[in-house]
């Protein structure tokens, strides 16, 4: 019988810690596709807010899109060729700053979302499990087809994690890092003057 409890017990505290392996219990895909789905509900669910309270609404799409995107991550694609020259503490702030602007131009992108069909794509499958994956997904409207192809990674926490996004074709890491160079082009190459002038 102790035995048995003792078996009992061992099972569970593996489910537990399979839960919380969430790298390691979900794939790419199925990562984004959780993610995209409570981003879609919380949309429907806080939409009312956008004109009453969008600090209130930003919020609760903030709070979705950090459960699975990896703001470092991002803050180092658009960098790109200058993250090298970046402090840490430089790094966390554009990383920060990116959280927002994605939570603003992702919420405002999706407040007309409206149940429409959301179709995710065969993934590619590289040689390597843990190399990049890009996860394409359509969301299919009555009139129109919005397409959406997401770069994910593994991150240290054996997690996998968004970094880059292309949204009807075009990729936001490429078109912030234009912006990026630009500013860095126009402030002699002072990030810390980059990152006050972001908008």
């Amino acid at each position: 019988m102790k035995f048995m409890t003792n078996l009992i017990l061992a099972l569970n505290v593996m489910a537990v810690l399979q839960n919380i392996s969430y790298g390691q219990q979900f794939s790419a895909t199925e990562t984004a596709e959780q993610g995209v789905e409570a981003l879609l509900e919380t949309v429907a669910r806080s939409k009312g807010f956008f004109l009453s309270d969008r600090d209130r609404y930003f919020s609760d799409i903030e709070e979705v899109l950090d459960s699975f995107v990896d703001f470092s991550a991002v803050a180092d694609v658009v960098m790109n060729r200058y993250a090298d020259q970046a402090s840490g503490a430089q790094k966390q702030r554009f990383a920060e700053i990116l959280k927002s602007t994605l939570t603003r131009f992702y919420g405002a992108s999706l407040i007309n979302y409206d149940g429409e069909e959301l179709a995710f794509l065969p993934p590619s499958n590289p040689s390597d499990p843990r190399a990049d994956t890009i996860v394409g997904m359509e969301l299919r409207g009555s009139d129109s087809t919005l397409r959406l192809q997401y770069q994910m990674f593994i991150n240290e926490n054996d997690e996998w994690k968004l970094k880059n996004l292309s949204l009807a074709g075009i990729n936001l890491g490429r078109q912030y890092f234009t912006q990026f160079s630009a500013l860095m082009s126009q402030h002699d190459e002072n990030i810390d003057l980059v990152l006050d002038n972001w908008q």
